[in-house]
């Protein structure tokens, strides 16, 4: 299998998207860049410098985790939630839900106004495979993820103490960390680093995705 090349342009990350989605989830990707610009202007969901680059920094940086994840292990159904933490504006696990309606995807988000922002969204898009839990993780009743992601959620360590009630041995770990990828793993004790690998970022060279192995 070929591997990706490096998006460096919006034209180019607006194409990446398209690969990866039919007319009907394109159209609702373009229109949940539209709310999530007119969102921003009355709450911080993005940084102001992104918003000229929001396939490139926002869309195509979340729909890249797809490819980290075996197609035939859910082209025809997968075989559990894909759960999101700290989901925020929706990076990426509403971006996921869009691309991928035949997958479940709860978005765990526990700041109201972000709450309603997802609930808006995930109404205005119609979709049925997406589910809001506005809380906090500790307080979601447990049940087994088949790919835990997280943008922004918490320091590695953390991240897996809060899920381990939601991971099983075959649930797919996939943690967008930027430029501090390599870092925070290389940190965390031996036990943990072996579970896990960087991947390079298809949006920027210099940042990484923890995978687990």
């Amino acid at each position: 299998m070929t591997e990706p090349k490096l998006i460096s342009t919006e034209a180019e990350a607006r194409a990446y998207v398209e690969s990866l989605a039919d007319e009907r989830s394109m159209a609702k990707v373009v229109r949940y860049c539209e709310l999530l610009l007119a969102e921003n202007l009355k709450q911080n969901l993005i940084s102001k410098p992104s918003e000229a680059q929001i396939w490139t920094r926002h869309i195509a940086d979340s729909a890249q985790l797809l490819e980290h994840v075996p197609r035939e292990t859910y082209e025809d159904g997968a075989p559990g939630p894909w759960m999101d933490l700290g989901a925020g504006p929706g990076l990426p696990g509403l971006v996921i839900a869009i691309l991928r309606p035949h997958i479940p995807v709860v978005l765990v988000e526990s700041r109201a106004r972000r709450v309603e922002f997802l609930e808006f969204c995930v109404k205005q898009l119609a979709l049925d495979n997406c589910v809001v839990e506005g809380q906090r993780l500790e307080r979601v009743t447990p049940f087994e993820s088949w790919v835990i992601s997280a943008r922004a959620f918490a320091p590695l360590e953390k991240l897996l103490r809060l899920s381990a009630p939601f991971s099983t041995k075959a649930t797919r770990y996939l943690l967008p960390k930027g430029r501090s990828a390599a870092h925070e793993l290389n940190a965390t004790k031996a036990s943990i680093r072996k579970m896990f690998h960087v991947k390079h970022s298809l949006t920027d060279q210099e940042a990484g995705i923890i995978v687990s192995k």
